[in-house]
């Protein structure tokens, strides 16, 4: 092993937080040494939470696809005339809040296109819909591109948005809109999004404000490792300031039926290698991050299985709907058995624990 690799994984496991250039090196491991580094991050993911292979049973319920972005890397979203176009009504989105509940489900997810009519009160309506049909059901809700959506439409501050959506019921917040917190691949991959300082500026007021939120990136399309890195430090340094953030998640990249792919503008999404060294120096990077969770989703469950090996704990959640990777082109997306989980939990020697969406054990 080159002794710069040697050099970093050691201080790793050694506790030392790694620098960015020592990050940037690790993504660029290539041949068996990728074993090396996957071996490291999952002996500090051991340190760091032990043994327990998490999930959580919950359900997603989008109300509607129709946007007013055009994000090069969606294949969810419709425009007006498309075909295919839905928007739930309070019957429908009370349906599925029901369903959820006798499913038994401890959380609700829900996000959305960013629907022309949307305000404000259209958010916080849905909230306050689900809360009546699914009482007690933990609510997991919104991102930073909604929230500064809703405070434009209804000449709010975020800040007053997202007070408005904890008083209807929002319990926590999906850290996704983040994809590169780099603007010029921000610019390149959708220039409706909010800039970075923008995402950044409304995950500290969430989590100042006490409402938890999940960190996201995805990757696989046109950035590169120095953008990856650059994100990654950025969720570090709200992390040392917040504590706000339950657990980080990766997304691989679904290229098949995206504009930004089919226009050449855009890789074939990530590769094996890729999606294994996004787990594995995540682990060895966020310090001060106790949960890393795969994307059964994006990468199928054998990818997802190896990632447990390279340094994450947690599989998600069963789902029950989902519609945005389906949308791009992902298959058997829509829901994964508890006894699928355990098979995979107890074919690497681990036990599987149900957990909520703030990761106590239940």
């Amino acid at each position: 092993m080159d002794q710069t690799l040697r050099r970093i994984l050691d201080d790793a496991r050694a506790g030392y937080r790694l620098g960015e250039e020592e990050a940037l090196a690790l993504f660029s491991t290539r041949d068996r040494h990728v074993w090396a580094v996957a071996a490291a991050a999952d002996e500090v993911r051991e340190k760091r939470v032990g043994n327990d292979v998490t999930w959580v049973r919950n359900q997603n319920i989008n109300v509607t696809n129709l946007c007013v972005n055009a994000c090069g890397f969606c294949g969810f979203s419709k425009k007006p005339g498309d075909e295919g176009i839905y928007f739930h009504d309070r019957e429908e989105i009370q349906r599925k809040a029901r369903m959820a509940k006798e499913r038994q489900v401890t959380e609700i997810c829900t996000v959305s296109g960013l629907h022309p009519a949307f305000t404000a009160q259209s958010y916080i309506d849905v909230y306050r819909w689900i809360h009546e049909a699914a009482p007690g059901v933990h609510l997991h809700a919104s991102n930073p591109m909604e929230v500064a959506y809703a405070a434009r439409k209804s000449r709010m501050t975020s800040g007053e948005v997202l007070a408005a959506m904890k008083m209807a019921g929002l319990d926590s917040m999906c850290g996704t809109a983040a994809e590169i917190l780099v603007d010029t691949v921000r610019d390149r991959i959708c220039k409706e999004k909010i800039p970075t300082q923008e995402w950044i500026r409304i995950v500290r007021e969430a989590h100042t404000m006490g409402i938890k939120t999940t960190a996201t990136i995805m990757y696989g399309h046109c950035e590169t490792d120095t953008d990856i890195v650059a994100h990654l430090a950025i969720l570090r340094k709200i992390q040392d300031e917040t504590q706000g953030f339950t657990e980080f998640v990766p997304l691989s990249f679904i290229h098949m039926n995206t504009p930004i792919f089919r226009a050449g503008k855009a890789r074939a999404g990530a590769t094996g290698r890729q999606d294994l060294l996004m787990v594995a120096v995540a682990r060895l990077f966020l310090d001060n991050f106790r949960n890393i969770q795969v994307s059964w989703v994006k990468e199928g469950i054998k990818m997802a299985q190896l990632g447990l090996i390279a340094g994450a704990n947690d599989l998600g959640g069963t789902m029950f709907e989902e519609s945005i990777s389906k949308g791009a082109g992902a298959t058997n997306t829509d829901y994964l058995d508890p006894a699928e989980m355990q098979r995979v939990a107890e074919d690497i020697g681990r036990p599987l624990r149900r957990r909520t969406t703030l990761y106590d054990l239940v």
